[in-house]
């Protein structure tokens, strides 16, 4: 699995961050993605916060 965040629909929320700090760090004014791929114990959360994510800037390959 794949995840990406829309550095244009981001709005720095750091509710990915907060949700999965494994997979997504804050940049310098939005979140991003630290990894190619996301290990499959971290998918479930990495799910949760693509639903989650108030402007749905996540998504999920």
């Amino acid at each position: 699995m794949k995840t990406k965040v829309d550095a244009d629909l981001c709005t720095a929320c750091e509710l990915c961050t907060s949700t999965v700090p494994e997979v997504y760090q804050m940049g310098d004014e939005v979140a991003e993605v630290i990894v190619d791929e996301v290990p499959s114990n971290l998918e479930d959360a990495v799910k949760e916060a693509a639903e989650d994510c108030p402007v749905e800037a996540i998504t999920i390959e």
